[in-house]
């Protein structure tokens, strides 16, 4: 098994690289049959957006806090932990984003695709589902569109819902809705393509933001599963990313 590996530049990554390195004969990424990862969940969402097109198997091992898209930290083993890992495969967001200036610009999200309000002003939004209006004005601080792995994060302190691996569906969930006050969101099917339509967008600016990437005052969002894409991480199997989610519908 070639393996290569990858850290965040804080001292524990750095720590845990070093070591591996002293364990193992390590290769390239581009020659790898796995990547491994090292450092926390923002580092790895970091990974996947650089490797986008690269499809290696990457096993991440947390060197940071929460680390939900990670294992646990341990060097026992290793090539044996990731013969024996279960696979997972991730499938990003695309979002499309027009500004007030006609720019078009694309990227990608694992987590969430959000639009939030810009200025002190609430957002006016209007939201349409594959062509169809849906809502003609979200009165709000934001919102939101989330994939399975991500509807744990941001998604779920939005109160939107928790979201299993596998389930073929996404979360389109409001962030501090005014009006309609009691619309708390929608499960879409993963092939449906949300647009977005900001109301006013110079007097109440919104930005848009793919997990880290901030475009400002953008007009026009759509989104939409990148179905080409197909992002493998690797998990132990009493630590599987699958089993996790389902454990966080019912932690209190």
């Amino acid at each position: 098994m070639k393996l290569s590996v990858i850290a965040s530049n804080r001292p524990a990554s750095q720590g845990a690289f070093k070591a591996i390195k002293e364990k193992y004969n390590l290769v390239s990424p581009a020659d790898a049959d796995v990547l491994v990862v090292l450092g926390g969940d923002g580092f790895m969402l970091r990974t996947l957006h650089e490797r986008i097109n690269r499809p290696t198997p990457i096993f991440g091992m947390n060197c940071g806090k929460i680390g939900f898209l990670l294992n646990e930290f341990n060097l026992d083993n290793l090539e044996n932990r990731i013969r024996q890992a279960e696979q997972v495969i991730l499938k990003p967001l695309e979002m499309k984003t027009e500004n007030i200036h006609g720019k078009v610009e694309k990227t990608y999200a694992i987590n969430e695709v959000s639009l939030y309000r810009h200025s002190s002003q609430a957002a006016h939004l209007k939201i349409s589902v594959d062509n169809q209006e849906r809502l003609s004005e979200l009165v709000c601080d934001g919102v939101l569109v989330a994939t399975p792995a991500g509807s744990t994060a941001y998604n779920l302190s939005a109160n939107g819902p928790i979201i299993p691996i596998g389930s073929n569906i996404m979360a389109l969930t409001p962030i501090c809705a005014f009006r309609p006050r009691r619309w708390k969101g929608a499960l879409l099917p993963h092939n449906a393509k949300v647009q977005i339509e900001v109301l006013d967008p110079e007097r109440r600016p919104v930005a848009a933001v793919s997990d880290y990437l901030e475009f400002s005052k953008v007009k026009k969002v759509e989104i939409q599963e990148a179905q080409q894409i197909k992002l493998p991480l690797l998990f132990d199997p009493e630590h599987n990313l699958e089993k996790r989610i389902i454990s966080e519908q019912f932690y209190t």
